[in-house]
């Protein structure tokens, strides 16, 4: 088993464990009103996680997806910076860590860690959930306001994973200049929506502003090539459902697909992909059709065919978000 599928399966062991004397009906009704407090579309200082049972509920439903995504954007990067690894990690609105697990699932070994949250009950559970996977074993998981007012001490690496959407733009701008200023390379992840993605992409021309390279996932550093308002860039990882996502969600998939957009980008070269695949691809009978964003700064759609050979095999393997052709 390798080192992400490890990760994952011990995380959802130990959120399975969470639920243990949860009655199913009360998890399910805080995961709702949990979801409704995290869509609201107005900012607030209160923690939405209240206590214990909250937390459970809400990490249960919610970390596995929120690993999920943080570490598809992290592989991509880690394409991109080949050879490097993090030697320190900052998880900025970290909660109960679940981009801690995507570091670990990315990059062997242990380094120093620290996990900023409001919400108290999720800093603890956050710790009793990581006690099951010896390499987060000695994160630091510490109280911290989240706004324009948050230092945050220098790494290798900040995370800011499903964070900036709980800001308010002033505060927003503030932490993406803390982490530029703080870290060699920063991670951000926010939902796949029109919204999301422009979050992301305000993050990106800040952090381009302060000298960072784009790694992933575009293959360039300059303007975004979707003109405003008329699409969004975003991907999708693949999530194995609980019991308690097929109970609030309902329907009987093993597995739901998590949307989400990213940027990540580092203070030293990186090798972003030549072009990235910006949809999922349309295989049809002996041609595949692949949506591309490429370094020229464009998007294109390109046919790959029978006659291209083996590179008509990789398009066929070829995924939403993965580079584009295939990198050896």
């Amino acid at each position: 088993m390798n080192l992400s599928a490890t990760a994952a399966e011990t995380l959802r062991a130990a959120l399975g464990d969470l639920l243990d004397g949860l009655p199913p009906k009360q998890a399910a009704q805080a995961v709702d009103r949990l979801i409704a407090n995290y869509r609201g579309a107005t900012p607030t200082d209160a923690p939405i996680l209240r206590d214990r049972a909250d937390v459970a509920a809400y990490a249960a439903y919610r970390m596995p997806a929120t690993f999920e995504a943080v570490r598809a954007a992290l592989e991509a990067f880690a394409e991109a910076a080949a050879g490097w690894t993090p030697g320190s990690h900052v998880d900025v609105g970290g909660g109960t860590g679940a981009a801690t697990w995507a570091v670990s699932a990315t990059w062997a070994g242990t380094r120093p860690v620290t996990v900023l949250d409001w919400a108290e009950p999720a800093l603890a559970l956050g710790r009793e959930v990581a006690a099951a996977h010896p390499p987060l074993g000695d994160v630091r998981w510490q109280r911290a306001r989240i706004n324009a007012s948050l230092a945050l001490e220098s790494a290798d690496l900040v995370t800011v994973s499903y964070v900036l959407n709980e800001l308010a733009a002033p505060d927003r701008a503030a932490l993406v200049d803390a982490a530029a200023s703080a870290a060699q390379a920063v991670v951000i992840v926010e939902p796949g929506t029109p919204d999301g993605y422009a979050r992301v992409i305000e993050a990106r021309d800040r952090l381009i502003a302060a000298g960072f390279r784009v790694a992933a996932p575009c293959p360039h550093s300059a303007a975004c090539p979707i003109a405003p308002g008329s699409d969004w860039c975003h991907f999708s990882a693949r999530v194995s459902r609980s019991s308690l996502h097929r109970q609030v969600k309902g329907g009987s998939l093993p597995y739901e697909d998590e949307k989400f957009s990213y940027v990540a980008a580092a203070r030293f070269p990186v090798s972003p992909a030549p072009s990235r695949v910006v949809r999922r691809p349309q295989i049809r009978k002996g041609q595949v059709l692949l949506d591309l964003c490429e370094a020229e700064e464009r998007l294109s759609r390109t046919t790959v065919t029978k006659r291209h050979g083996e590179l008509y095999r990789a398009a066929r393997d070829a995924d939403w978000g993965d580079a584009w052709p295939p990198q050896s």
